[in-house]
């Protein structure tokens, strides 16, 4: 059966059911769509700015709409709130590609935390605004500069601290657990330490999105690092990250 549910279709619905809404007072799409790159394999970042006593009400909405578009075939309701401090459902249709996954956040009103920076999130595609979400856009720099500034102090202290677990693990023959705090202790704080330098705004988005943040011959020997072949050159690798993240402490950011 081709699937006949596309994304802009779905987009229409939601913002038909919702706009009329006097307790909505904004939609719009983040994630790829934020940044310009929207392709096949996108899924739909949704975010909604409610009034406080109507969360429920609008998730029970969404759901008809997307009811009628086609039998939800999978959903995935997350911890309410969820870590953010929003509320968050994942929905997948049956009649959509399989990567067409609906991210739907709903914020409280009252929160002033929307996500909305540019420098973090993107250029945010609003499909409809009855107030000024341009509030919510400012990012306090000094702030942020702060924040990061004591972030290098707790990630050199950590990866300093932390390194000997790699080797103690390879000589008791540990192999997967020597590569599980390879990743985890060694190669994850060199990202985030390329992150800071190269781009400090997403200092904490881990792997993510970092084929488009980081110069591409960064990426290529980050791979190198990440695809290791067998387990006996997990030490040279090792070694590659203590030596690439002390030389990165060494410069400037």
């Amino acid at each position: 059966m081709t699937k006949q549910i596309n994304r802009k279709l779905i987009l229409e619905k939601l913002i038909d059911a919702l706009k009329p809404l006097d307790y909505v007072y904004a939609l719009w799409e983040g994630g790829a769509a934020a940044f310009n790159r929207v392709d096949d394999w996108s899924d739909i970042d949704l975010q909604v700015n409610v009034e406080d006593d109507k969360v429920e009400v609008v998730f029970e909405l969404v759901e008809e709409v997307l009811q009628q578009l086609s039998p939800i075939q999978r959903k995935l309701e997350m911890p309410q709130p969820a870590w953010h401090g929003h509320y968050q459902t994942f929905y997948k249709l049956e009649d959509t590609s399989e990567f067409l996954v609906i991210d739907f956040v709903v914020m409280k009103h009252s929160n002033p935390n929307k996500f909305l920076e540019k420098e973090i999130h993107g250029n945010a595609i609003f499909h409809f605004q009855k107030i000024d979400m341009t509030p919510f856009m400012k990012l306090d720099h000094e702030q942020f500069k702060q924040k990061l500034d004591q972030r290098l102090i707790e990630l050199n202290q950590r990866f300093q601290m932390f390194q000997f677990l790699v080797p103690k693990e390879f000589y008791r023959n540990n192999y997967i657990e020597a590569l599980e705090f390879y990743y985890r202790m060694s190669l994850d704080p060199l990202v985030e330490l390329l992150r800071i330098k190269y781009k400090p705004y997403h200092y904490n988005f881990r792997t993510r999105y970092v084929y488009y943040d980081l110069p591409e011959e960064i990426v290529e020997k980050l791979e190198d690092l990440y695809f290791i072949p067998n387990k006996k050159e997990i030490l040279d690798k090792h070694q590659e990250v203590i030596d690439w993240f002390n030389q990165l402490m060494q410069e400037d950011f």
